[in-house]
Formats: C-alpha cells, sequence, structure tokens
C-alpha cells in the first residue's frame, strides 16, 4: 500500500510540473550581442526552467529588431535587457496599442555613461568630484604623448558616446583648460588605455560606460557634470556632431528595462511575472560578473549559475520558496 502510494504521489507531482509547464508553455528571451544580456538571458532561462517548469529559449537578437518583433509579432516573448531610451518610438508604440507591457527596470541605477576616472585618483584627491574639478588639474591627467597637456580619452569613431564626448569637451572648454582630446581608435585602444593606466597607477580621464566587465575589473568613479541635464540642448547640439556650439550639459541616464510581450504577460503564471517583475541588479553587481565571466571566458549560462551559488541572498527574494529549492537542486 505505501508503495502504491508513492507511486501515486509521484504521478500527481508529474502531472502538477506538466501543467505548469504547459501554463508557461516555450517562451523565447532575447540574448542581444553583448555580455551582461547574454547572462541576463541565461539566467531567465535557467530560473524559468529549473523553478517553473517552463521550457524556455534564448534566442540570438538585438536591441531594435527584438523589441520590433515583440510589439509586431509578440515573439520574443521576454526581452531581460531591454535598452528602451533607445528605441522611444517602438517601446511607446507597443505600449499604445496594448502589444507590450514593461516589467520594470533590470539595471535599477540605469545605464550609465559619461567621464570617469580611476578609484585611485579620486581617493588620493577628494576635490575632484566634477567635470570642470578636473579640467582644473591638468597635470593629474597628462597626456602621453605631451605631458605638458592633460588628455581626455574618447571612444572610437562611429559611437555615440564618442559624438557626445567630442560636444562636451567642446562645451566644458577643456582644449582652453589645457587638454588634448584622445581619439583611441577602437573599443580595445579606449579599454587598453584604462588598464595601462591602473597598471601604472596613473591618471586618466575619458569616456567610458556602465555595465561592462572592464568597470568590474577596475574600479572607477563616475564624474559629476555639475550642471542639470537640459533634454532641449542634448538634442539641439550635445549629441549632434553637426553642432558647432556645444554648451555645458549633463548625461541622462539611459533606462534598461525588461520588456514583455503582452500575449505572454497574459498567458503566463502570476508567479513568472512576478519573478519578472522583481529580478534587478545595480552596476556594481553585474559589472563583476562580466569580469568573472571575461576572466573565466564563461558564456552566459555558466555565469547565471555563478551568480546564482554566489548570490543566493539575493536571487530568493524574486521567486517562490518552492521554485528556490528546485533552482538550488539544478545547480
Amino acid at each position: 500500500m505505501k508503495k502504491t502510494m508513492t507511486i501515486l504521489a509521484l504521478g500527481f507531482s508529474a502531472i502538477g510540473t506538466a501543467a505548469l509547464a504547459q501554463d508557461c508553455g516555450s517562451p523565447t528571451i532575447a540574448s542581444m550581442n553583448w555580455q551582461s544580456a547574454e547572462f541576463a538571458a541565461a539566467l531567465d532561462a535557467f530560473i524559468l526552467n529549473n523553478g517553473y517548469g517552463c521550457q524556455a529559449e534564448v534566442i540570438q537578437g538585438d536591441t531594435v529588431p527584438s523589441l520590433t518583433s515583440m510589439v509586431e509579432r509578440g515573439k520574443p516573448e521576454i526581452a531581460p535587457e531591454g535598452w528602451v531610451d533607445l528605441v522611444p518610438a517602438v517601446i511607446q508604440a507597443g505600449l499604445a496599442e496594448n502589444r507590450i507591457v514593461v516589467t520594470g527596470d533590470i539595471l535599477t541605477d540605469g545605464a550609465v555613461q559619461g567621464w570617469w576616472i580611476p578609484k585611485y585618483i579620486a581617493d588620493a584627491n577628494p576635490e575632484l568630484k566634477t567635470i570642470d574639478d578636473v579640467l582644473a588639474r591638468p597635470d593629474l591627467f597628462p597626456d602621453p604623448e605631451d605631458p605638458s597637456k592633460g588628455a581626455i580619452f574618447n571612444g572610437p569613431q562611429g559611437w555615440g558616446g564618442t559624438v557626445i564626448t567630442t560636444q562636451l569637451y567642446k562645451g566644458f572648454g577643456a582644449e582652453e583648460a589645457g587638454f588634448n582630446l584622445i581619439d583611441t581608435g577602437s573599443a580595445a585602444g579606449l579599454d587598453g588605455s584604462i588598464a595601462r593606466a591602473y597598471e601604472r597607477e596613473q591618471g586618466w580621464v575619458g569616456y567610458y560606460w556602465a555595465p561592462t566587465a572592464l568597470l568590474g575589473r577596475y574600479e572607477m568613479v563616475k564624474l559629476d557634470h555639475g550642471v542639470e541635464l537640459d533634454m532641449n540642448e542634448w538634442q539641439r547640439c550635445t549629441s549632434n556632431g553637426d553642432c558647432d556650439d556645444p554648451k555645458k550639459n549633463d548625461w541622462p541616464i539611459d533606462k534598461v528595462q525588461t520588456v514583455v510581450a503582452k500575449s505572454f504577460a497574459d498567458s503566463a503564471p502570476a508567479e513568472i511575472m512576478d519573478y519578472l517583475s522583481k529580478r534587478a541588479w545595480d552596476n556594481a553587481t553585474v559589472n563583476a560578473m562580466m569580469a568573472w565571466m571575461t576572466d573565466n571566458q564563461a558564456q552566459g549560462e555558466e555565469g547565471a549559475r555563478e551568480f546564482l551559488r554566489l548570490h543566493e541572498d539575493i536571487w530568493t527574494d524574486w521567486v517562490t520558496p518552492e521554485a528556490a529549492e528546485k533552482i538550488k537542486a539544478a545547480l
């Protein structure tokens, strides 16, 4: 009799798991072509599949085609790391037509771009808080090719951040303050300039962004711009390389949000939508994970497993207790 009851219990358990999987279905999760998005997509797939019995599949995507396809076709069903400010018209249309929902900010402090200095420079010179503070001290940030001048390191040609840094260089009067603007030529050249400065504990100031693996390896401090953000000026001139009279301006924080197809949001179990609304982290956390992935040549799923092992205190608040036990068992 005990054996029969055990078999019946296992049978009901299997039926329950199958029913949950059927409710969840087989959602596609967009993995954008950069490291943090790959990590986020792999983590969502692992949690949904192992914690909630889904049959989720990670597919390759990118911001514009993935979010446009979600609005027009309802697929992919989930975009964990949607840089919504890059496609505002698409997002606004999708929300207005009730084709998508935004569950929340995956990056609690937003995607950050701007000018940065190494933490060891900031610690040794606590008065350096703003761009103007730094521009008053070209001696702390010497140009490797011309030490009589300071240097501001820019990104490669073709990047939006490179255009904006060039305009801010003009708007803040950096040339008049004794700084040259350095074209680093490539993403590798920009990263290399930071790595060299850090290894030698030299001064460095220039454009970078978060989240990135590099900021997980080299601790940097973002400079305050010392002025309020003027979006009219941003659109008129700060982000427009053809404008010849840029002014001082701040750099807006990009919203990075989880976007879900409305059809999936309506059909998915409430526990899954609750997870997608709670799952979030700050730049420091994801920077550290990307640094680990880079150092270990790890792919998204390996990064997801490492995160789940290291940060049980974070992710267990996102899921139900039952799902948490299943996820732990799957590790």
